[in-house]
């Protein structure tokens, strides 16, 4: 299943069919973003999903899920840290197989992909 982060970083439904019953591939997702929000930047008080670092999420028909991310700027200093953080973070959603963090700068993160809800929390309105 391949799930699309938007510009307000949301997970759409997958553009094609799993093998994987509806309702366990809606858990698992669920599940996958309650994990991404643990993993926070460490310079911004706002967690990665939020503020729409997540570009992609892929969960296949063993549960194994890949990910997309990127940061708020290639030259972030815990850009080596971050891909371990949310493998670590991932791997511990219950029924989640192996996890794969790729690291993406296209196209490059701008403030316009924060959710509402980071924006507020940051004080962006």
């Amino acid at each position: 299943m391949d799930t699309t982060a938007t510009e307000t970083t949301t997970v759409e439904p997958p553009a094609t069919e799993s093998a994987l019953p509806a309702d366990e591939l809606k858990r698992l997702t669920e599940d996958i973003v309650a994990a991404l929000k643990t993993v926070y930047d460490p310079e911004i008080p706002v967690d990665i999903y939020e503020l729409g670092l997540i570009y992609r999420v892929d969960i296949d028909d063993d549960r194994n899920a890949t990910i997309d991310m990127t940061l708020t700027a290639p030259g972030c200093p815990v850009a080596g840290e971050m891909p371990g953080w949310v493998e670590n973070a991932v791997s511990l959603a219950p029924g989640v197989g192996m996890v794969t963090v790729n690291m993406v700068f296209d196209p490059p993160w701008t403030p316009e992909r924060m959710s509402d809800e980071a924006k507020v929390a940051l004080d962006w309105y």
